[in-house]
């Protein structure tokens, strides 16, 4: 049995589909059932509630042999190593509790930097957190997602590609799909043990500007980067309904992932995910700004 943790967000959805594909057991924890497929629903047990509550861990997790923990960031939250450590709390005692032999966490790249980076400090600490247990863990160290990129639709189709670094800073961007194909194989696999990191580090290093020139490609329109600060980013955040703290904690990210956070690892064979920008934007972003 493999429980999935958010099953319902942009990887999660994708993984799930995938074990099922392959004719896994799945449990899911969601807070609304109604969100799920009725394709998924009929194929999998469901158990409600949210993955931050003891009782709703001890319905999902006897007889489980697997575990994939996503922790959603909470826009809102006072305090980011609350949302993502103290609530994470309770899924390691569960884990200890009912024996799950194997946790797959959704992470991100930086250990190691000496970088204080917000969001990524707080998403190490969580994966410690299921490593002092003694659980066998693969956390997935990821950089940005190409996903977000969606988020811009409204700007893409004004001509313009925000962002807050310099337009030639080449940096590794992941597709969650991508993300989701290695845990569907490390969850279906009953073999590894022990604690790693696996870094998925996408098809290529890709400055913005390059982001923009592809997109311009691909859409057969004008795309522009254009460079804002970090404080027209607050605005927009705050505007947004985040939390005065979570933008702190975004805005430590961002400039983490300037000085370099998401280029400590060596890129190799084996972290490099096949999905690059152009495919990404012909097949994804493309059908989704024509939309």
């Amino acid at each position: 049995m493999i429980v999935v943790t958010a099953p319902t967000s942009t990887i999660g959805r994708q993984l799930v589909a995938r074990l099922l594909e392959h004719d896994e057991p799945v449990r899911v924890i969601v807070r609304d059932p109604s969100k799920l497929t009725d394709a998924v629903r009929e194929r999998v047990e469901v158990v409600v509630g949210s993955h931050r509550d003891r009782g709703v861990l001890d319905a999902a997790l006897p007889g489980a042999d697997a575990l994939f923990w996503l922790m959603p960031a909470d826009h809102s939250a006072p305090d980011i190593f609350d949302t993502y450590v103290t609530a994470s709390i309770p899924g390691a005692e569960a884990v200890h509790r009912h024996g799950v032999e194997r946790v797959v966490i959704v992470s991100a790249l930086g250990r190691g930097s000496g970088l204080y980076a917000g969001h990524v400090s707080a998403s190490l600490a969580m994966e410690d957190l299921f490593r002092s247990t003694g659980v066998h863990v693969r956390a997935l160290a990821n950089p940005s997602f190409m996903d977000n990129v969606l988020r811009q639709l409204p700007s893409l189709r004004a001509g313009v590609l925000t962002g807050t670094h310099p337009a030639d800073l080449a940096l590794p961007w992941v597709a969650t799909r991508d993300i989701a194909e290695v845990a569907d194989r490390l969850l279906r696999d009953r073999g590894w043990v022990g604690q790693d990191t696996v870094a998925l580090l996408g098809a290529e290093d890709i400055s913005l500007a390059q982001m923009a020139a592809t997109l311009s490609e691909v859409l057969g329109t004008p795309i522009r980067y254009e460079r804002g600060s970090r404080e027209e980013f607050k605005n927009t955040l705050i505007g947004y309904g985040f939390s005065y703290a979570v933008f702190c904690l975004k805005n430590d990210m961002d400039a983490a992932k300037e000085n370099g956070l998401d280029l400590v690892v060596p890129r190799t064979p084996e972290n490099t995910t096949p999905t690059t920008f152009r495919q990404f934007a012909e097949e994804v972003i493309k059908p989704a700004f024509a939309g």
